[in-house]
């Protein structure tokens, strides 16, 4: 495994890191006991960044990684998030909130729910533009103060929020979906900023929730409970027209003998040695094909040839339902 720094601090992240949302929501059944085994054997190849968020399971991944922790604790760096609150259990309405007030319970339920001191990487998930981002920041420079967190990172945010932010307190990370599949953060001015200002990104469903992998080409055997189901991306004519873009991957894949989604990561992972994507997977296969994705070269002209296809243009539907772009950066 090799390893890159978050942004300007002594904190280490393993080149590939794991998301581990699917084990408690959206892609389906849990189940925790498979689950914990395959989170132990990414920690046994070298894996150690576990990105989970309070909201992912109305707080049940939290629990997970809790127990996935105990007696392990000083070889992972864990990041989780808080700031999106559902209504109840199983919807998918929620709010956003950046209160200093909530920022601060919401620390405190997640280290009880980790069953930890200090967290690595705390996230603000989405920012409610109604609440002062000055305000949020400096309640979680309060956290960091007092040990309660190592690092502030932001999700989902745009290029002038982050400058805002950073101005408070250094801001070490930024989440946003990146891949072939979305690219926004190279137009929008995210990228650009994140490395004006030193900050490490960290891009998740870096797989295009499975899409790239090329296994996905209806959403009728998805489970009823599948997010992708309400995906705008993954409906009728945009399905279609998406699927007319993966198999470039799929080709280029069986031109080189290995997998499209080691393609696909190789590919976001070849954009900066400040880049850290967190794939996840309920699969020890996955998860060890994954993995051999870091070494995996890409030329410039395989990454040209999957750009050339992959524009922000050629890509159709939104990322999300609509109740799912709140505070989305677009």
């Amino acid at each position: 495994m090799k390893y890159r720094n978050l942004a300007d601090t002594n904190i280490k992240l393993s080149n590939l890191g794991f998301g581990c949302m699917g084990m408690s929501e959206f892609y389906g059944p849990s189940d925790d006991e498979n689950s914990i085994k395959i989170l132990e054997h990414a920690l046994e190849m070298g894996v150690n960044f576990f990105d989970t968020a309070d909201q992912y399971g109305h707080g049940h991944n939290e629990e997970l990684l809790g127990k996935f922790m105990k007696g392990r604790r000083e070889s992972i760096v864990i990041a989780t998030k808080f700031g999106i609150v559902r209504k109840e259990k199983g919807a998918y309405e929620r709010s956003l909130d950046n209160s200093p007030e909530y920022v601060r319970s919401a620390c405190e339920a997640s280290l009880k729910r980790l069953g930890i001191d200090c967290i690595d990487l705390y996230y603000a998930h989405r920012l409610n533009p109604d609440h002062s981002i000055e305000a949020m920041m400096t309640e979680l420079a309060s956290l960091v103060k007092e040990g309660k967190i190592r690092a502030i990172g932001l999700s989902e945010v745009s290029g002038e929020q982050l400058r805002a932010a950073h101005k408070i307190h250094p801001v070490s990370a930024v989440q946003s979906e990146y891949s072939l599949w979305t690219r926004n953060i190279e137009t929008n001015g995210v990228l650009e900023t994140c490395r004006k200002l030193g900050v490490t990104v960290v891009p998740y469903s870096p797989l295009g929730r499975g899409f790239l992998t090329g296994s996905i080409t209806t959403t009728d055997s998805l489970d009823q409970n599948d997010f992708r189901r309400k995906s705008p991306r993954f409906q009728g004519g945009n399905l279609n027209r998406n699927l007319e873009l993966v198999n470039s991957v799929k080709k280029l894949a069986e031109e080189k003998g290995c997998t499209p989604a080691q393609i696909a990561l190789s590919w976001v992972m070849a954009q900066g040695d400040d880049i850290v994507p967190i794939p996840g997977t309920r699969r020890i296969q996955y998860l060890e094909a994954n993995l051999g994705s870091i070494d995996l070269p890409l030329s410039s002209t395989d990454r040209n040839y999957l750009e050339n296809i992959f524009t922000v243009e050629a890509i159709s539907g939104d990322r999300y339902p609509s109740e799912g772009m709140k505070g989305v950066s677009k």
